[in-house]
């Protein structure tokens, strides 16, 4: 699903407008309509509404959805911000509610009178259109309102944020649910607006398909229908040779869970036959726990300090567990020097890179790298916003040619080529230890497969995300754990038909 700027975004809607044909006022009904059937099936009809409006197309949808709201009786205000000049559609909505709802008018100096704990408050005041930041009453509203602490559900976007581009200063609404339209929007996904936009929802509108299949992005949301695309049946007369060798080098004294994560995630994920190096210690722990993984050591008893041969392996996945102790370094440093295929590196492997910038040039070109924001910040610097995140990742990604994979909320591919794919599956108990070894294991696994670079890492996070939620929903995000996410790595499969 592409995401489109504020400037392409606004000309979807006028696309749509001359060449569905359809009435700006209609399709403002339109997309009115989706919100009420939304909220009629969050909220009960007692539960009493406010609809904040402002004077653009934004505040039209908000009088259309309060009108809609009262014919279907539930107890429905308005309070429209005063203003010199309303829209021509926002105009229209106000003579449409004249004599079914009576309009509150907001302005300068006016005291809003503190709601039950049950309202529900509805933000349309501005939308995606913003490009300025909040001024006048409408910074009142939205500081007021924020003070409150109030349920509020907002309209496109939460009024204040700016569609894509970072923040200025000035107010942002607080919102529990956001509900845009047709296609997600990128501060909607993005860290540092969590507190904003809460939980977001896309409410398909009708909006021209025909001009987002012509419009160009670097920005993608990873859904269900790409993957479909992306992940491949197996072949009646397929066997373990078909789908790879995967090398998992991981672990050290102390840290061989890691590498048994890795493993696991490798072996759900479908490869064919995997190895691990560990150091010496690990023989036994991988053994017991996992007689599926054939085991090499290293001669060493507590870390890895050789790297054996690779010419017989379609994957290699390096790093969970490791530790940067010198001896690890240089075994490290020749993988790099040997590998001549992408490798997937991880944890230790990364911070390692981190400390050698001279190293970064020797990681295979469309290897895959996978950090949580701790170890990205040590290979990019520090960022002050996640808009010159995703540019210094983007920017690392094309030097070097490798795909790098942010991990978080809406984990992001970031690929060679300048894209970027935010996921839409997984949740926040996935943020414990082991996790991101089991991505490790799943993308080395889809890799020995045959899937290209890309399908890998986009597969792989999708998959991560998707057992990340079965495993929510069976154990809870607080107490699930890494090996949970693991087991219902094949839930994916399942339910993919596959």
């Amino acid at each position: 699903m592409k995401i489109l700027s504020a400037e392409q975004t606004r000309n979807l809607d006028q696309y749509t407008i001359t060449y569905e044909p359809i009435e700006p006022i209609d399709l403002m009904e339109r997309a009115s309509q989706q919100v009420v059937r939304w909220l009629g099936d969050r909220y009960y009809r007692d539960r009493p509404f406010i609809i904040l409006c402002g004077p653009g197309d934004n505040g039209g949808d908000g009088l259309a959805i309060a009108r809609l709201l009262s014919q279907r009786r539930y107890k429905a205000e308005v309070w429209l911000l005063k203003s010199e000049k309303y829209s021509a559609s926002n105009l229209l909505n106000q003579e449409r509610l004249a004599g079914l709802l009576d309009i509150t008018f907001l302005q300068k100096d006016s005291v809003l009178p503190e709601p039950t704990a049950e309202t529900v408050f509805i933000d349309a005041l501005f939308g995606s259109g913003l490009s300025r930041p909040l001024e006048g009453i409408a910074t009142q509203v939205v500081n007021q309102m924020n003070t409150w602490d109030a349920e509020v559900v907002s309209i496109d976007v939460p009024s204040g944020l700016f569609m894509d581009k970072p923040m200025e200063q000035g107010p942002v609404m607080e919102a529990r649910y956001t509900l845009t339209f047709q296609l997600p929007k990128l501060a909607l996904l993005l860290p540092q607006y969590e507190r904003f936009v809460g939980e977001f929802f896309v409410l398909n509108i009708g909006l021209s398909h025909e001009f987002i299949e012509k419009s160009d992005t670097r920005n993608f949301y990873l859904t269900e229908v790409m993957i479909k695309n992306i992940v491949k049946k197996r072949s009646k007369y397929a066997h373990k040779g078909t789908f790879g060798k995967s090398l998992i080098i991981a672990g050290s004294y102390g840290m061989l869970g890691a590498a048994v994560l890795a493993c696991k995630g490798c072996l759900r994920s479908g490869a064919g036959l995997i190895k691990a190096y560990v150091p010496e210690a690990g023989f036994f722990v991988l053994q017991n726990d996992l007689p599926e993984v054939m085991v090499l050591t290293d001669p060493h008893p507590e870390l890895i300090t050789e790297i054996p041969p690779l010419e017989e392996y379609t994957a290699i996945g390096v790093g969970p567990g490791i530790t940067e102790k010198p001896a690890v370094q240089q075994a490290f440093t020749d993988l790099l020097a040997k590998a001549k295929i992408p490798l997937v590196i991880d944890a230790s492997a990364l911070n390692i890179l981190a400390q050698f910038p001279d190293l970064q040039k020797s990681i295979p070109h469309y290897s895959i790298l996978t950090p949580h924001p701790g170890e990205l910040e040590r290979l990019i610097g520090k960022w002050k916003d996640d808009f010159q995140k995703l540019k210094r990742a983007s920017d690392f990604a094309a030097q070097y040619k490798v795909f790098m994979i942010i991990k978080g909320a809406h984990t992001t591919v970031c690929t060679p080529d300048g894209k970027f794919y935010f996921n839409s599956t997984g949740n926040p108990g996935m943020a414990t230890a082991g996790s991101g070894d089991v991505l490790t294991g799943i993308i080395t696994g889809l890799l020995s497969q045959g899937y290209e670079p890309l399908q890998a890492a986009l597969l792989g996070v999708y998959i991560h995300g998707y057992a990340g939620d079965s495993a929510a929903r069976k154990y809870s995000k607080p107490a699930m754990i890494a090996s949970d996410i693991a087991e219902a790595i094949s839930v994916f499969y399942k339910d993919f038909g596959l």
